[in-house]
């Protein structure tokens, strides 16, 4: 594992944390590769939804970690909070909810990598999400509020994630942004992309999937495109694209990063799981300027870290599950052919 701090401030004793505000949810997983939601006959419950599975990857990797949402205060929306919080991830921002069920999503598993998704949210219990539940305490002892895109589709919950990221920017807390567009979520696509554009001139860093990229963006040129986000603000952006890579821009450098080679069971944690670990490395920087932590040599370092992360959890089934601990990725790395 790449030892990135040596030339930066020494850790202190006590790392900052990460909030990750929006959707957790159950995922009905079909275990069967390439067969269409019509077409599979069985799937395997799983914990999910992008914000918590972040959440969890970053407690996984030694990292405080809080979670802010809403559940069904029934039987999926408890055993929810309970799997989060078994993680040791800090549930206090967790409201339950009697006016809508827990969110559920059926996942068909595709060999490309690509996502077939099918929402049961009418709506979800994670849109009853309101400002005056989230803890005033919320941004005690943390550096990074981790949030989305779905909580920007109905209110109230897109007022709850504007107002957490008024508060964490008042705290001086950065602001990462990964947009996770889900299109079956949307009726007003024009909408989407408004509300998605109000927040990346809020945040710090910005990571966009290949496949929504050209949507967030207009462009399908990765440098035009993020040269359009960094104006907005964002120190840094990313664009994940599965077994291809990420590319990666500042204001000062760009470049392009391989992904491990590995045989990929189940890819739909494995951004999250690129997420949680690129931002806890940030958390264990010890410094409050995010501009010192992004020297070309130590985004590069953190990106080798990431991506063994997502390869990782690429290799198992279910997104929380599947999110790996320090080990596994220190082994991981080590058992890669020198250069």
């Amino acid at each position: 594992m790449p030892d990135i701090w040596q030339t930066g401030p020494p850790m202190s004793e006590i790392v900052p944390g990460v909030v990750s505000l929006g959707e957790l949810l159950v995922d009905m997983v079909s275990p069967a590769l390439d067969a269409s939601l019509a077409e599979t006959t069985e799937f395997i419950k799983a914990p999910g939804g992008a914000p918590a599975n972040v959440a969890v990857g970053v407690a996984r990797l030694g990292v405080p970690a809080k979670f802010a949402g809403c559940l069904g205060n029934e039987p999926f929306g408890l055993w929810l909070k309970s799997i989060v919080e078994n993680e040791g991830v800090d549930v206090s921002g967790v409201k339950l909810t009697d006016e809508a069920r827990t969110t559920i999503a059926f996942v068909a598993t595709r060999g490309d990598g690509k996502k077939d998704i099918c929402f049961y949210r009418n709506p979800g219990a994670d849109a009853m999400l309101r400002a005056e539940d989230l803890p005033e305490t919320l941004f005690d002892n943390i550096k990074i509020l981790h949030i989305g895109s779905v909580s920007l589709g109905l209110e109230p919950c897109r007022s709850a994630q504007f107002e957490a990221v008024r508060r964490a920017k008042e705290q001086g807390v950065l602001i990462s942004f990964d947009p996770n567009w889900r299109p079956s979520l949307w009726n007003d696509f024009d909408l989407a992309l408004e509300l998605i554009w109000q927040t990346i001139p809020l945040s710090d860093l910005v990571k966009v999937a290949d496949e929504e990229w050209e949507f967030v963006t207009g462009h399908a040129d990765f440098t035009t495109g993020a040269q359009k986000i960094l104006a907005q603000g964002p120190k840094l952006v990313i664009m994940t694209k599965g077994a291809e890579g990420v590319q990666v821009a500042t204001k000062d450098f760009e470049f392009s990063a391989p992904a491990f080679k590995i045989e990929a069971i189940d890819t739909i944690g494995a951004g999250d799981g690129f997420v949680a670990a690129f931002l806890s490395e940030i958390c264990k920087y010890n410094s409050a300027n995010f501009e010192d932590f992004l020297t070309e040599q130590r985004v590069k370092d953190t990106i080798t870290y990431a991506n063994a992360a997502g390869a990782l959890a690429a290799q198992k089934r279910g997104a929380i599950p599947s999110l790996p601990t320090p080990a596994e990725i220190e082994a991981f790395l080590a058992a890669q052919p020198k250069s």
